[in-house]
């Protein structure tokens, strides 16, 4: 249907049905026809139509089985009064050409309202695509750039090519985190000292770097930091504690929050005494790993009389040598582990699969621990919570924290 915009300001809509077949210039002959007069001089339809206050009369209509429906639209650029009379006087026609019709007005529109509504809807996606526009133009746009240089200024440090800040190599202290994103999210605040471990297994470039520099371990606010902390302090040295607020991680903190995290440190000897962490097993033990001459993974020395030590810090075999090699040739191809008491008598022998479970089960009365089999972390974690002294096996397995209150021995060792 085309409407003339410029006339139209109610819209007549009205429902025609006749008994036989007409067309558009039949309806639209009758409706002149049978108003003429009807409605006086100024309320003629030709007159309004001349004078372009009626637009041009539309018709939409079809037939079927010898009948006609459709619909009439009439533009009117009267007010209501002028248009409500119009529309009621199409209702009077009663005949298009020779058939019989009726008209029923459906709807007067005000296609002012509907514009309006329509003008409405627009503007409220206008605004909304201008907002979205504004905010990426903005400070989406200042932080896309940020984030994008902040990419670019992390290096890879160490052999184990460990994400970290630019100036973490000529920095007298560093703060060791967890994952890249850390190190991103503090370089996003200006702090480009920061140094991520990347997994449980502490590197050896972090346990190097703790030697020489002021440590702060800044891990986020879980279970996860709190085991990270541990596993820091049982092979490197470790100054100062920062934790994020709890159940937050470090990586979405703001800058206010990391400032804060960072004002509020706490030494690492406070912290092991908080949670009760064992010298000899943690800080302490990584503090006196320093002092002590290495030899291979164990950081042992042998004396010139072929006895073991563990330097100043260490102490000697409760058990003479030549017994620990006895009892492991003694359990040869058997996949057995022995338990000898402080006077290194064999008092109890189990499967080495069973180990860990016989161990929590064990008093303080082992001493001294001699498996065929492979020395693994649990059985060295099991071994210091159980103050065992000694540790023998055919050799070492994937160890990451070895403790210094524990000797350990394999079977190269005591060859």
């Amino acid at each position: 249907m085309d409407i003339d915009p410029s006339t139209t300001k109610y819209l007549i809509q009205a429902k025609l049905s006749t008994d036989g077949i007409v067309e558009k210039p039949d309806i639209v002959g009758a409706i002149f026809g049978q108003t003429e007069g009807l409605l006086g001089e100024e309320l003629d339809l030709r007159d309004l139509q001349k004078s372009g206050r009626i637009g041009r009369i539309e018709v939409e209509v079809s037939s079927n089985k010898g009948k006609s429906e459709g619909t009439i639209f009439v533009p009117s650029s009267l007010d209501q009064v002028e248009t409500a009379i119009l529309a009621s006087s199409l209702e009077t026609i009663d005949r298009v050409g020779p058939c019989k019709a009726k008209i029923s007005i459906d709807k007067v529109e005000d296609v002012r309202v509907a514009k309006r509504n329509k003008i409405v809807e627009r503007a409220k996606q206008l605004l909304t695509e201008l907002m979205k526009t504004s905010k990426t133009s903005g400070g989406d746009l200042t932080d896309s750039v940020r984030q994008t240089f902040q990419m670019e200024e992390v290096v890879h440090y160490g052999r184990e090519r460990l994400p970290a800040g630019p100036n973490i190599g000529e920095s007298d202290a560093i703060i060791v985190v967890e994952g890249r994103s850390d190190v991103l999210n503090l370089l996003k605040y200006g702090i480009k000292n920061a140094i991520a471990v990347e997994g449980t297994n502490i590197p050896r470039t972090i346990i190097d770097l703790a030697k020489e520099k002021v440590v702060t371990a800044f891990v986020d606010g879980d279970r996860g930091g709190e085991l990270i902390v541990r596993e820091l302090m049982q092979v490197s040295e470790i100054d100062f504690i920062a934790k994020a607020p709890s159940s937050q991680e470090v990586e979405e903190l703001t800058q206010k929050q990391i400032v804060k995290c960072l004002r509020n440190k706490i030494p690492a000897d406070q912290f092991a005494e908080m949670f009760n962490l064992t010298p000899g097993n943690y800080r302490n033990g990584a503090k006196n790993d320093k002092n002590r001459s290495h030899h291979g993974d164990r950081g042992r020395r042998r004396d010139t009389r072929g006895k073991d030590s563990f330097g100043d810090t260490g102490k000697k075999l409760s058990i003479e040598q030549s017994q620990l090699k006895g009892v492991l040739s003694e359990l040869n191809t058997t996949s057995k582990a022995r338990l000898l008491d402080e006077g290194g008598k064999p008092f109890k022998e189990v499967q080495v699969a069973k180990l860990a479970e016989t161990l929590k089960e064990e008093s303080k009365r082992v001493k001294s621990l001699v498996l065929d089999g492979i020395i693994t972390q649990r059985v060295l974690d099991l071994a210091v919570e159980k103050d065992i002294s000694t540790v023998v096996g055919v050799k070492m397995g994937n160890v990451a924290k070895l403790p210094t209150s524990v000797t350990v021995l394999t079977k190269e060792d005591l060859t």
